[in-house]
């Protein structure tokens, strides 16, 4: 994953909470603890990633 560009959720507060950070990656997007960024990633396929959103959402 080297040069991948993370950004914060947007429901990521300021206040310490949990904090979770995307790359978009060219077919996956990956997924990793803000407040370990050294620490393990997970990767997703993007068709599965829409699909664990739109489950979130609801």
């Amino acid at each position: 994953m080297t040069g991948a560009v993370w950004r914060k959720s947007s429901c990521t507060t300021s206040n310490g909470g949990n904090c979770v950070e995307l790359a978009s990656l060219p077919d996956n997007v990956a997924v990793r603890d803000s407040k370990d960024p050294d620490g393990p990633r997970l990767v997703f396929g993007r068709r599965a990633f829409s699909v664990f959103l739109t489950g979130v959402k609801r």
